[in-house]
């Protein structure tokens, strides 16, 4: 079929837009970083004019870079970094605030207050999520308590909530000039406001949160119709048809279509989604219950995910704030002067401890320290972090009866050979990598192409995936249970700090 499809994937570190051809594979692409700003300890916010910005500028790279212009884009499919939260005024076009960062711990208070007397659990049942401030209503309620007329402009009708997905939308689509204000179920699922199953928002909850309904918006399938590109814009009158949360796009993009079928991306935290088809699956054991896509008019499709906070910015905090590395590839060729981690363990919980824990109370720690450790030691360990975190949501999963044959991933991390083999050692399994590793794109693309008739069907999509790569276990159950039981004591005296 000729003609591409458009991805943009607005991250936590970059945003980048990146072209499709029909087999799937990449003919073009354009990124750029934004600033991460961190007022306090434990906030992160991004500047979100700096995001549409750049957002602009890597879709007109990718077009030049494939030489193609709007006529040539059959659709365009937006994923985004979920949780991270933009209040807006409608009539201008500017941010009241910084846009709150999933991994902002700012709101710990207010959660304990959301908490009190039912605990944290209060509206599991009904948004499958526990409360904690790694989720959007908390962030929202702060920006309406904390910047001056918010609460007040909002209940006029002057301010308007979204994800990035959605700040991105109302921009590309015309803006003040009439763009479109919508999300799809899969972002709506990480607000803690939306109910699972009638896939709206959900009164009772936005009464406890105090946010006024009319600032929220639309929610729609993930592949389906979600506004036209303004004419003003770089893609013309191209259709906007896709629309999903990193994690679960990541998802799509793996063709983890249906139960059963798992995925791990690796990026600047770390985040397991295990497919449980058309029925809402509560967890035991500290996982998530969340929507994973809807296409079209179709029954939704669920998952349960296990979400790591830190894992690729660990690697940043070494090169930024430690500069033992200048540039994050670097911190494979370090790891790789020693044989082990010396007895060392970083337990990166700069904002509290996410799945299966659950923990704001935690702190990162260092531990296992001697003057035999070097530098190289603490690569390693830095390293071996992601994989053992990954080992938790992972044995989550299987208490829940979600037991992997294998583990596919996704996400920058996985260049690192280093950390996939460590990964395959720790959890006993085949770790297995696509031809493209781009999945969180690509399963953007893939949604807004099912959706425009430029994909026919799901069984296409798994024709387009391919192996690229993978690591065999090297490492026996002693030596696994050997090593994990230290990480464990590691967590263990991360807790409690705050």
């Amino acid at each position: 079929m000729s003609g591409f499809v458009l991805a943009l994937d607005q991250g936590t570190t970059s945003s980048r837009a990146i072209i499709f051809n029909h087999d799937g594979l990449i003919a073009a692409t354009g990124q750029m970083e934004h600033r991460q700003i961190y007022p306090e300890a434990g906030w992160v916010e991004h500047d979100p004019v700096e995001i549409w910005d750049n957002a602009r500028q890597v879709i007109a790279v990718a077009l030049a870079k494939a030489e193609l212009s709007a006529k040539d884009i059959v659709a365009v499919g937006i994923t985004n970094q979920r949780e991270t939260t933009v209040v807006w005024d409608r009539a201008t076009g500017q941010p009241v605030y910084n846009a709150i960062v999933w991994q902002d711990a700012r709101t710990a208070g207010h959660v304990e207050r959301l908490a009190a007397g039912e605990g944290v659990e209060r509206f599991r049942a009904i948004t499958g999520l526990p409360l904690n401030p790694y989720f959007s209503g908390t962030k929202i309620a702060w920006i309406l308590d904390h910047v001056p007329g918010a609460r007040r402009r909002t209940e006029q009708g002057e301010l308007l909530f979204g994800t990035t997905d959605t700040w991105i939308l109302w921009n590309l689509t015309g803006g003040t000039a009439g763009g479109e204000h919508r999300t799809d179920v899969t972002n709506a699922s990480r607000t803690n406001l939306m109910d699972l199953r009638t896939l709206d928002w959900d009164a009772e909850v936005l009464k406890a949160y105090e946010i006024p309904a009319q600032m929220l918006p639309e929610i729609r399938p993930s592949a389906g119709s979600f506004g036209l590109g303004s004419d003003e814009g770089l893609l013309p009158g191209v259709p906007v048809m896709g629309v999903l949360g990193d994690q679960q796009a990541a998802a799509f993009g793996q063709c983890a279509f249906d139960p059963g079928e798992a995925k791990n991306t690796y990026g600047t935290g770390c985040f397991l989604l295990v497919n449980t088809g058309p029925e809402v699956v509560f967890s035991q054991s500290g996982l998530l219950t969340t929507v994973a896509y809807q296409l079209a008019d179709a029954a939704p499709r669920y998952a349960l995910e296990g979400s790591i906070a830190v894992t690729g910015s660990l690697v940043q905090w070494l090169r930024d704030n430690l500069g033992l590395i200048s540039s994050a590839p670097e911190v494979e060729t370090l790891a790789r002067t020693v044989e082990s981690n010396g007895g060392a363990y970083i337990v990166p919980a700069f904002s509290g401890l996410f799945a299966p824990y659950w923990r704001t109370d935690a702190r990162g720690v260092i531990v296992g320290l001697t003057r035999y450790i070097n530098k190289g030691h603490l690569a390693r360990a830095a390293l071996e972090a992601t994989a053992y975190q990954t080992r938790d949501v992972l044995d989550a999963a299987a208490l829940d009866g979600a037991v992997l044959k294998e583990l596919r991933v996704d996400g920058g991390m996985i260049e690192d050979s280093l950390l996939m083999q460590f990964q395959a050692d720790i959890l006993g399994v085949d770790v297995v990598r696509p031809v493209v590793a781009e999945t969180t794109a690509l399963g953007a693309a893939y949604a807004a192409g099912l959706a425009a008739g430029y994909w026919q069907s799901l069984d296409e999509l798994r024709a387009n995936w391919r192996e690229g790569g993978r690591w065999v276990p090297s490492l026996d159950r002693a030596g696994r249970d050997r090593l994990y039981g230290q990480w464990q004591k590691a967590v263990q005296r991360s807790l409690d700090w705050v």
